[in-house]
């Protein structure tokens, strides 16, 4: 309930800021999916796990590798806060100077996602689709009954008699 009270906040900030556009998906997924699909995980799930014994020793590796390919890849970026970085020198001078007269809209965040970055929003909105469909799956499945223990059986067989 916390990370939905904490969704629900930064989508008002984000709507305060006037990008509505962020501040509806992060409304939808931040606060009402992911919700709902904790909700519905935690009805799922046993309560008491099996404890597994041993160290799974694949599982290790893969981490240690994609741990290792991130580090390496972080020798790459640009050096954070650096003005001369292409996003300060490049991109972003591009988007203030022209993107009211490319695209006519005075909200320079929607007209960014809305066309220059149109396909990176259709993705999202298929992220969106996605787990809606998701949450839609697993609200619709079957309701599973809790098996019954040995002991409660017995003890009902002993009742019966």
């Amino acid at each position: 309930m916390l990370f939905a009270i904490y969704s629900l906040t930064i989508a008002a900030l984000f709507a305060v800021l006037d990008a509505g556009d962020v501040a509806l998906t992060e409304a939808a997924v931040g606060a009402g999916i992911s919700t709902i699909l904790i909700l519905a995980v935690l009805a799922l799930v046993p309560r008491h796990e099996k404890r597994a014994f041993g160290h799974n020793i694949p599982a290790l590796i893969v981490v240690l590798i994609t741990g290792a390919a991130l580090v390496y890849a972080s020798f790459d970026l640009p050096i954070f806060g650096d003005p001369n970085n292409p996003v300060h020198t490049q991109v972003g001078q591009y988007y203030t100077q022209n993107t009211y007269g490319d695209m006519g809209v005075p909200n320079m965040v929607a007209a960014v996602l809305a066309s220059y970055r149109s396909i990176d929003t259709m993705g999202e909105a298929v992220v969106i689709l996605t787990a809606g469909i998701g949450v839609f799956a697993l609200l619709s499945a079957p309701v599973r009954r809790r098996r019954e223990s040995a002991t409660d059986r017995t003890s009902d067989k002993d009742s019966a008699t």
